[in-house]
């Protein structure tokens, strides 16, 4: 092959991939092309200078990104790179855990507890040790776990730090998280820190693991660098430090992770970790108009922990950003979805549903969306709501799988030793229990013997016996089997889909939640590359190990579907490292974005602002802007300000629009000032809460027979009677689908239904 992959790189990219020994940070900018510079960095490497891939570790932050990348790198070099090592953090590390958990107490069938099991397995240990989990949240607990595991606190070593402290939470912490940890290895399973932390434990306790890869990966290449937390640091400077061979790309600018233990440090700190490294800024951005971009430098310099950099492109002008003010959330989604569809069906450069994405700062914004978007009959798709993996139906399937896999998974088996009901009641599993702790059994092992417990009901001795033959009859089954096969025959075996539809209408959508399972089950086969190379040992696992891990180690963003003609709807944090030619932010109210608590510490006011950012840079062509007046959040009308990351935009970026709700002629009455005085003063500290009750508005809309009207409860419908006067005014609404109803109006909260 030619090194014409060169000549497409601007002179900052071609430094980058040029560079060849010595520690490096490439600080790529949003939409500066880091993919094309990491991808020719590999094809450099073993083109330019004849490294064999195989001699290539490449760790990114989504199993999609690793896909893409793998796919790039194969296209550049003509052929499959073969033994390179290329994939998130987690599956790096779940790849070397299956070779060496051993060292560590664990087989290599391991599990991987997501955060559900991981919880419920907390819960648990909390009743054993005393720690009520009514008073002290499970998941409260989980989190102090966590940021311990990943600051690379060993149970012991918190035992030794916060045993005895004057802190009643951290004492009830020590009590739990050393226990919790003992269950894990005893069902032979790891949580999702522990892909992280156990690698490092591995290479510090045994040497020569640590000399084996060290050896092995010549050049290790990082991704999304600024994501790191501590642990991740340690596990690169073990692997890399030695030969420094070491390229991080990231940006400092876009670092949101933080309440996953992110610590921006590692980027900031590069060179007093790793002396003498180059350092090449990527500020060219090939994604927006230099309109949006201005912008997006404009929010961004306000923050102190910086390198520093300025955006720039070649596209000269643009639209300006739209800041639209809107009365509440309602309001504000209808506008949205006026103005998509206005776009859509009327301009030029919008052509797909998919050049549109709607961002917003919590999930929880996402329902006056999806109502609005239903209303509008317009296709759409939410990521980050409910996991297909997380669906009850398929956590029960994938237990199944997961017991099989590895028979001491004590959490996979309490899920379905009863499920579909097989007469082990609780009396049953308390005695059998006891029977398994006495003899010193996993679950699944006393099961097979649980004739031998004395106390067990005999229908329960049967169902319980049952159970663990199914399990072992699939397990030896599963060395040859298709994952996809397996699944199909257990599902029929168990009469699972009839099970579920007997459930009534959400059974259907259950069982074809299944049936969906089984199919991209089926098509697995597929995706599944070779795992070892010229002279490496195998791991040993079977095709059903590597799908569970495929199912654990799943993402968020991983399930975003890029071709499907829908508008995306997320979160900020999940809209990370994609485009879309047209943005909206919606919810920019000072308390929702940034969020109150913040405000706290200017370290996550920063953060806030960086989210803020990396949402700004998403946009291609259009960004919308989008706040509301007031909005409902947990039950209460708040009233909001423009969010102060909005004000550092410059005036002449911004286009200035308010909805046809917030203009209309309701709204513009001396009696709508009359109510923003009052809510200036109550601001302000002068009108107590008490004296001014948001439910009763004068300034509602003024009801006319025959118009269509929403309520928050009962959605749209049609007034067909007005009586009364003043604050007595009452109304009869005709709903649809519900019927008649009678209703105050000063306490209806009604609106007029503009579609």
């Amino acid at each position: 092959m030619s090194e014409s992959y060169l000549t497409s790189l601007n002179p900052a990219q071609r430094e980058a991939v040029e560079h060849f020994e010595g520690p490096i940070l490439v600080l790529a900018g949003a939409g500066s092309g880091k993919t094309r510079v990491l991808t020719a960095r590999v094809a450099h490497l073993v083109h330019g200078h004849g490294v064999p891939p195989a001699r290539i570790l490449a760790v990114t932050f989504t199993n999609k990104a690793a896909g893409e990348m793998r796919g790039r790198i194969q296209r550049l070099l003509g052929c499959d790179p073969v033994g390179l090592w290329m994939g998130t953090f987690h599956a790096i590390c779940a790849r070397l855990l299956r070779r060496h958990a051993h060292l560590l107490g664990w087989s290599n069938a391991f599990s991987i507890y997501d955060a559900e099991q991981s919880l419920r397995l907390i819960k648990k240990i909390q009743e054993t040790v005393g720690v009520d989990p009514d008073r002290w949240s499970p998941t409260t607990i989980r989190a102090h776990i966590s940021a311990a595991k990943n600051q690379l606190v060993s149970p012991q070593r918190f035992i030794e730090d916060h045993g005895d402290s004057f802190n009643l939470f951290q004492r009830n912490l020590a009590r739990v998280y050393p226990a919790y940890q003992a269950a894990l290895r005893d069902q032979n399973a790891f949580d999702f820190d522990d892909l992280l932390v156990k690698p490092v434990e591995l290479f510090q306790a045994v040497p020569d693991v640590l000399a084996r890869y060290r050896g092995r990966f010549a050049f290790v290449l990082v991704d999304e660098y600024q994501d790191t937390n501590h642990a991740q640091f340690r596990l690169l400077e073990l692997l890399g430090k030695e030969r420094g061979n070491l390229m991080v790309v990231g940006d400092d600018d876009q670092s949101i992770y933080r309440f996953r233990g992110a610590d921006i440090r590692n980027i900031l700190d590069f060179e007093q970790a790793f002396p003498g490294a180059r350092i090449v800024r990527l500020e060219q951005n090939y994604r927006s108009t230099s309109s949006i971009l201005e912008a997006a430098n404009a929010v961004i310099s306000e923050n102190v922990q910086r390198r520093g950099k300025r955006l720039f492109t070649d596209r000269v002008g643009g639209e300006p950003l739209t800041l639209v003010e809107t009365l509440d959330e309602t309001d504000e989604a209808r506008w949205i979805v006026e103005e998509l569809r206005s776009r859509y069906e009327g301009g030029p450069d919008l052509h797909n549903h998919r050049d549109f994405a709607i961002l917003y700062r919590t999930n929880a914004q996402a329902r006056a969306l999806e109502d609005a978007f239903r209303k509008a009959s317009l296709p759409y798709q939410v990521v980050g709501g409910t996991r297909f993996y997380e669906r009850r139906e398929i956590q029960d399937v994938v237990a199944y799988l997961r017991l099989i896999s590895n028979p001491r998974d004590g959490s996979a088996f309490e899920r379905v030793v009863n499920y579909p009901r097989r007469g082990i009641g609780g009396t049953s599993l308390e005695r059998f229990a006891r029977f398994a702790t006495r003899e010193g059994l996993s679950l699944l092992q006393a099961a097979a013997r649980a004739d031998e417990a004395g106390d067990v009901p005999p229908g329960g001795t049967r169902g319980l016996v049952a159970f663990a033959e199914l399990i072992r009859r699939y397990a030896t089954r599963a060395p040859v089997t298709s994952v996809g096969a397996l699944i199909g025959e257990l599902v029929e075996e168990l009469d699972l889909l009839a099970a579920l539809r007997d459930e009534g209408p959400e059974g259907e959508d259950r069982a074809e939640n299944v049936k969906e399972l089984i199919a991209g089950a089926l098509d697995f086969h597929a995706e599944v590359t070779s795992d070892t190379t010229e002279g490496e040992e195998p791991d040993g696992l079977t095709e059903l190990d590597r799908y569970l891990q495929q199912v654990a180690l799943v993402a968020d963003i991983d399930r975003h579907d890029p071709d499907a003609d829908a508008v995306t709807l997320m979160t900020l944090h999940n809209a990370k490292g994609l485009e879309f030619s047209a943005v909206f932010i919606a919810g920019l109210e000072d308390g929702l974005f940034p969020l109150s608590r913040s405000y706290d510490e200017p370290d996550e006011v920063e953060e806030e602002r960086r989210l803020f950012y990396v949402g700004i840079t998403r946009a291609q062509n259009k960004l919308y802007l989008s706040h509301a007046r007031q909005r409902r959040r947990a039950g209460e009308v708040t009233y909001g300000r423009l969010s102060p990351f909005v004000q550092a935009i410059p005036e002449e970026l911004l286009e200035r629009r308010t909805s046809s709700l917030f203009v209309s002629e309701a709204f513009t009455t001396p009696h709508r000032e009359r109510r923003e005085r009052y809510r200036e003063r109550r601001e302000s500290g002068f009108v107590p809460d008490d004296q001014f009750e948001p439910s009763y508005d004068q300034d509602a809309p003024r009801l006319v027979k025959g118009e269509r009207v929403v309520h928050a409860i009962f959605g749209s419908g049609r007034v067909v009677e007005v009586s009364g006067f003043g604050p007595d005014v009452r109304v009869t609404v005709e709903f649809d689908g519900l019927g008649r109803k009678k209703l105050v109006a000063r306490y209806a909260a009604l609106k007029k239904d503009y579609f």
